[in-house]
């Protein structure tokens, strides 16, 4: 069967992170705004081609202020690298519906190969506009130093205020186009 184009439905799909915060709990957040693409043939995703697209400046934490720092030269850099991407690159049938997606994660311009735990939640025909529409959730964890996100305060406590690792939730709805 040929590939067909996937497009995401951003108004039912999010891009959601959590850190360790102060060493006791997780600061949470999404990016707003972001796009994706997926070409495949649904009976055998393991010949996907996969693009997500990410503004940076679109994350959202419900903390103007720490938003703004998440923007700046010490975390993002949103100004010299607008963009964050992940083009997939192989993936591999683990389960019944699950899959191990392997891809080239591009932060802040530096480039590090990533592997999702996803899970395809199936198709089903929107009753709105008559389109097929698929479901996929994913997850990983990666060392945001390693992407130069390295910024960090020390506590008076001991420890540190942000957490290295970065756990990354992906929920996509897309839409198959004609």
């Amino acid at each position: 069967m040929a590939k067909t184009v996937w497009t995401v439905d951003p108004v039912h799909s999010e891009i959601g992170f959590s850190v360790k915060h102060m060493m006791i709990s997780r600061a949470k957040g999404t990016f707003d705004q972001f796009d994706a693409t997926l070409k495949v043939d649904v009976e055998d995703l393991t010949d996907a081609e996969i693009e997500v697209v990410i503004d940076v400046a679109s994350i959202n934490t419900s903390d103007e202020n720490r938003d703004g720092h998440l923007r700046s030269a010490d975390f993002f850099d949103a100004e010299n690298y607008p963009k964050m991407t992940f083009v997939g690159k192989e993936v591999k049938k683990t389960g019944e519906s699950e899959y191990d997606v392997t891809g080239d994660l591009t932060i802040k311009g530096t480039t590090k190969e990533v592997t999702l735990d996803v899970t395809f939640e199936g198709q089903s025909k929107d009753p709105m506009s008559g389109n097929m529409v698929a479901g996929f959730s994913g997850q990983t964890t990666v060392n945001r130093k390693e992407f130069g996100l390295t910024w960090n305060a020390t506590l008076e406590t001991g420890g540190v205020l942000v957490g290295e690792d970065v756990k990354i939730n992906i929920e996509m709805e897309l839409h198959k186009q004609d």
